[in-house]
């Protein structure tokens, strides 16, 4: 089968409802219940946009999983099948001089894997 271009990435038209769910219970790690909820509710309000593949990546410092895990090639599987992905949850940690993936890191790695300079959808703040 040939490798999906990143025309043919889709994305759902708004985030999915149980990724900001996603997105709290992973913030509740960093950060107290406070701040977790206000800025849960400020993704909630932010507008769609875009970046990079790649830019994510680097602002986030993370590594990149490999299609080994059954998370990415689930997504990876979406991709390949034309259905959209949910848009990526972002948090500016202005302290520490990188974005937080609050949500959707898995899409991120499957994503990359097709199109390092792909553009992915996403809510920053």
């Amino acid at each position: 089968m040939a490798k999906p271009s990143t025309a043919d990435i889709l994305w759902l038209p708004d985030v999915a409802a149980h990724d900001y769910v996603a997105a709290t219970s992973y913030l509740a790690l960093l950060w107290r219940e406070d701040r977790v909820a206000e800025v849960v509710q400020r993704l909630r309000a932010a507008p769609l946009g875009q970046f990079r593949a790649k830019d994510i990546f680097r602002a986030s410092r993370l590594s990149l999983l490999g299609i080994s895990n059954s998370h990415v090639e689930k997504d990876r599987a979406k991709i390949r099948k034309g259905d959209g992905l949910s848009p990526l949850l972002l948090v500016r940690d202005e302290a520490n001089g990188k974005v937080v993936i609050a949500d959707g890191y898995h899409r991120l790695c499957a994503l990359y894997g097709f199109d390092e300079d792909a553009w992915v959808r996403c809510k920053i703040v």
